[in-house]
């Protein structure tokens, strides 16, 4: 498996594990309506992808700078990977409130606004992207088509969870199978993971 594939598997398996963004979207989809739920998922992407910026601009310079960094970067990603993997398997999730209202516009500065401050979002990119990338020069174009890739993935299962809104809310809903396919997606960021400290 390549960098670029491994990092876009990770990104999907992070996008796919129930969580807050996840519960929200369905829940304004089958509530407030598709075009509702689309305009909160160009929120979402919005917000992901000037997070993902402003961390590449200042991680290129960085990662390039010290190659001591990226060793603990690398090492600090899997480390978050495992945190994520032990977590979804356990089954801390965030529930996010219900959107009142019909309001495109509140629903996609909801999904703005909710992403910037999201931590988890920078953490992310911070601790797990500089691990997919190969050492050596053009760091911040490799860096910036990661943070795109992450956003287009992102993107894409977020506009899947909108057009299946009604299927998504039943599995988040249903204990048993919310509990499988959150532990099988757990599993998986795990290999992940050990595959990120095992490549070096």
């Amino acid at each position: 498996m390549t960098g670029w594939a491994a990092f876009l598997l990770t990104a999907l398996l992070v996008e796919l594990t129930p969580g807050p963004n996840m519960a929200w979207l369905a829940v304004v989809a089958a509530g407030e309506g598709a075009g509702v739920g689309l305009a909160a998922v160009a929120g979402v992407a919005l917000g992901l992808g000037v997070v993902g910026v402003a961390a590449a601009l200042g991680l290129a310079a960085l990662v390039a700078a010290s190659p001591a960094l990226y060793e603990v970067l690398r090492w600090g990603g899997a480390a978050y990977l495992l945190w994520l993997a032990w977590d979804g398997w356990r089954g801390a999730v965030e529930e996010a409130p219900p959107l009142p209202g019909r309001a495109v516009a509140r629903a996609f500065r909801r999904g703005l606004v909710t992403n910037l401050l999201n931590p988890k979002a920078g953490v992310f990119y911070v601790a797990v992207l500089p691990g997919f990338l190969p050492p050596g020069d053009g760091l911040l174009p490799q860096t910036l088509a990661l943070t795109g890739g992450y956003v287009a993935v992102a993107t894409g299962v977020h506009a899947g969870i909108v057009g299946l809104a009604g299927q998504a809310r039943r599995l988040l809903t249903d204990p048993t199978r919310e509990r499988r396919v959150r532990r099988g997606l757990s599993l998986a960021l795990a290999g992940v993971a050990v595959w990120l400290l095992w490549r070096s």
